[in-house]
């Protein structure tokens, strides 16, 4: 048992008293009775005398813990700032986040009972983290499983598959009728967005036709383009069926699809009205169809173009005598499709301001479609160009400017290239990957 020191040499016995001693007891010596006259002096005339404190660390005595150590215990026991409080474990918070996302709600679950595990052996926390990353990843793994039963999941991936088709390749959606504006104003260049302006001021193209093409691999850039062109002007005149109301510096382009929009089961083209000079525009619309025209315009009309396809289904050789046989054959279909149009034109009752021309028109096409039969049944070249020529004449369209002014059309010709096609009745301006 530890013995209290002596008291020191400068120092006057028992003047405290002993450790523990309660408040209000008799001061009584340690180890000695009181000495008269022992009590310290009064402040200030003298210091106050000091207790027998310990001279080291490891000094043996009441007061060997530190040498300020008093009844009470030290202020922040417990609270030490080098303590740390128990983590979290990854697992847990991983498998909540997870379970909170909705997203890959198996591996959520897979995450949660790890933590569990963890948890138990480590002592770390976030058990309600674990559980509750499992409760919502079950639910998660539930639904999934539903829309996989039901079909959801791939009205999901056909919906995604959408959305990037419009962000990415087919960036826009054109309707026929829509005019718009390109970022670099020009038609000629792969295309990934357009602004869509009213077709009664400047714009750079307006959409006449739209088509989708065929399945299957892609065919490449030049047969995508071409297919494109060959239907696009075809399809021209099905919305600006006036086609002299067209003016002679706008010709056909097209949108098609890029390799890459194509994978992702791309297969639109939008034929197009722009200008030839890549600088410039249109103004207004080249609307002329059914919804634009009045009940005789559209008559005489659809007249013309039928007449039109089967003067446009020529043979691809260019001078008659390098394929007779073709063309022969070509002039019965011309005759047959005047004839038809000679017939069925009057039987729509015109307005009185247009009725004697078509009735006039009406009679040319007739003896137009006679000299197509004989030109069909021609038994050389020459007796072939003897009628082709008769029957071009009687449907020459000069000859039907009166008739489009009584109906209110356009008057003027459109000009013709050397390869006989009219300004805007080229082959196209050519495809516009988007």
């Amino acid at each position: 048992m530890a013995t209290p020191p002596p008291p020191g040499p400068q120092q006057p016995e028992g003047q405290y008293p002993p450790p523990g001693t309660p408040p209000g007891a008799p001061e009584t010596p340690y180890g000695a009775p009181e000495a008269p006259g022992a009590h310290p002096p009064p402040y200030p005339h003298a210091p106050y005398p000091q207790g027998p404190f310990p001279q080291g660390p490891f000094q043996q005595g009441p007061y060997q813990q530190s040498p300020y150590a008093g009844p009470y215990q030290p202020w922040g026991q417990g609270y030490s700032p080098y303590n740390r409080p128990v983590p979290f474990n990854g697992f847990a918070i991983a498998s909540l986040v997870l379970g909170i996302l909705c997203f890959l709600p198996a591996v959520g679950l897979v995450f949660g009972t790890v933590a569990l595990v963890q948890i138990k052996k480590r002592g770390e926390r976030g058990k309600g983290m674990a559980v509750g990353g499992m409760v919502m990843s079950s639910i998660g793994v539930l639904l999934l499983g539903l829309m996989v039963a039901t079909g959801g999941a791939r009205d999901f991936w056909d919906g995604f598959q959408d959305a990037a088709n419009d962000s990415g390749g087919a960036a826009f959606s054109l309707e026929v009728g829509e005019c718009f504006d390109t970022p670099s104003g020009s038609l000629g260049t792969v295309v990934f967005d357009v602004d869509k302006v009213p077709c009664a001021g400047e714009h750079d193209a307006e959409v006449f036709a739209d088509f989708e093409m065929g399945d299957g691999g892609y065919p490449g850039d030049k047969k995508v383009a071409d297919a494109a062109d060959q239907r696009c002007y075809l399809l021209r005149n099905t919305y600006a069926m006036d086609s002299w109301a067209v003016p002679d510096n706008v010709d056909v382009y097209s949108f098609t699809p890029t390799s890459q929009s194509w994978r992702r089961g791309d297969r639109d083209v939008s034929c197009l009205f722009g200008n030839t000079d890549e600088k410039g525009g249109l103004t207004g619309s080249l609307r002329k169809d059914q919804l634009t025209l009045d009940p005789d315009q559209y008559s005489y009309l659809s007249s013309a173009r039928a007449i039109d396809n089967a003067l446009d289904s020529a043979p691809a050789a260019e001078y008659i005598e390098d394929d007779l046989p073709g063309y022969k054959k070509w002039a019965a279909s011309v005759s047959e499709a005047v004839a038809w149009e000679a017939d069925g034109l009057p039987a729509h009752r015109f307005g009185p301001a247009a009725r004697g021309r078509i009735a006039a028109l009406a009679k040319d096409m007739a003896l137009s479609a006679k000299e197509w039969a004989k030109a069909a049944d021609a038994p050389d070249v020459d007796t072939f160009y003897a009628h082709y020529d008769k029957a071009l004449k009687l449907i020459d369209p000069k000859r039907t400017v009166t008739t489009r002014k009584a109906l209110g059309l356009a008057t003027t010709p459109p000009k013709y290239d050397e390869s006989g096609g009219g300004g805007s009745g080229g082959e196209g301006g050519g495809g516009i990957e988007v």
